[in-house]
């Protein structure tokens, strides 16, 4: 695992505590990997970040989704420990070693960048298929959508069968395979037969081009379901679309996929003045949790600090009641 991860100490999240008197933080009792591996943590959630940019760079987009995993972890560990929501059913691995390829792509070019992207994948889709294995479901934050191919690949591999998925994004993320970036992991994971069914949730009509959309239409492995068929033309309700997704897909086990970009006025590598409600996205996590199962929750590019100098200093919150709402619905069921 160490080969992969760069694995948080237990000091690492102590530090990183904001103590008061009489309160205990959920980062008092966070788990941390033992000397024992995973089989020692006797809880249900494993946290894995991935702090890079490289995907997104891949596909023509801007740089800053490696800067949301840190500003999530400061804001979940220090969040009230509970009785029903506490540390302990909760291990905070750590970040995929990223820092090497970071640096190395920092001046590359489109199809370096592609390269890239593929040696990434090759560090994550080991780490995810361990977390599986052993019972659990990851949680993973940061990066470019280009990390739903290594963690459907993952997944996948650990289930030894195809992986269903739902996804709410404004983007298919299924261009053609010209090299691996952001814009392609589902379509990678699809043709290498990781990925079985695929519920669009909230496709944005004018960002996805005529080919994706027309194939997305004709083959019954794909459920779209359009933002304007939800909020335009008022066909489905939000909560009609959302439940028609989950019913699509869960049947067999399934991940779960929220692109922040999804999510109206909120920065991101793709930012959008129109999408849909942090309330919404919320009540969406809830929902997908809640199903038996339920195998993994990936929250792509967020963004705290975007290349162009942009900053969302409430990203880690924002995220951070996300990881919450789909941990919830889990803890429920």
């Amino acid at each position: 695992m160490h080969t992969y991860v760069k694995v948080f100490s237990k000091e690492h999240i102590t530090s990183l505590i904001s103590y008061r008197d009489g309160e205990e933080k959920l980062g008092q009792s966070l788990q941390v990997l033992s000397d024992g591996g995973l089989s020692d943590f006797q809880g249900k959630f494993v946290i894995l970040g991935i702090a890079e940019d490289i995907g997104i760079r891949a596909n023509y987009g801007m740089a800053g989704a490696a800067s949301a995993f840190r500003s999530f972890v400061k804001s979940f560990i220090n969040i009230h420990n509970s009785r029903s929501f506490n540390g302990s059913q909760f291990l905070l691995l750590g970040e995929i070693r990223t820092r090497e390829l970071m640096e190395q792509s920092q001046n590359a070019d489109v199809e370096t960048l592609r390269k890239f992207t593929e040696k990434l994948d090759d560090l994550v889709f080991p780490v995810i298929q361990k977390i599986v294995e052993a019972n659990k479901i990851p949680i993973i934050i940061g990066g470019g959508h280009n990390n739903a191919f290594p963690i459907l690949k993952g997944c996948s591999l650990a289930c030894n069968e195809s992986i269903n998925t739902i996804n709410l994004d404004a983007h298919a993320d299924f261009r053609i395979t010209e090299g691996r970036h952001s814009g392609n992991g589902f379509r990678y994971a699809y043709d290498a037969a990781y990925l079985k069914k695929y519920a669009l949730l909230g496709l944005h009509q004018a960002y996805n081009n005529k080919q994706i959309l027309d194939e997305l239409d004709e083959n019954p492995d794909f459920l779209p379901i359009l933002f304007e068929d939800i909020f335009l033309r008022k066909k489905v309700s939000w909560q009609e679309a959302q439940h028609r997704a989950i019913d699509f897909v869960k049947a067999g086990k399934f991940g779960v996929e929220l692109d922040v970009d999804s999510l109206e006025n909120l920065l991101s590598s793709a930012w959008s003045s129109v999408g849909i409600s942090s309330d919404e996205s919320l009540n969406y996590l809830y929902s997908c949790g809640q199903e038996p199962k339920v195998c993994y929750l990936h929250i792509s590019e967020a963004v705290y600090k975007r290349s162009d100098g942009m900053e969302n200093v409430l990203i880690g919150k924002l995220v951070n009641y996300m990881v919450q709402a789909f941990c919830r619905g889990v803890l429920e069921q």
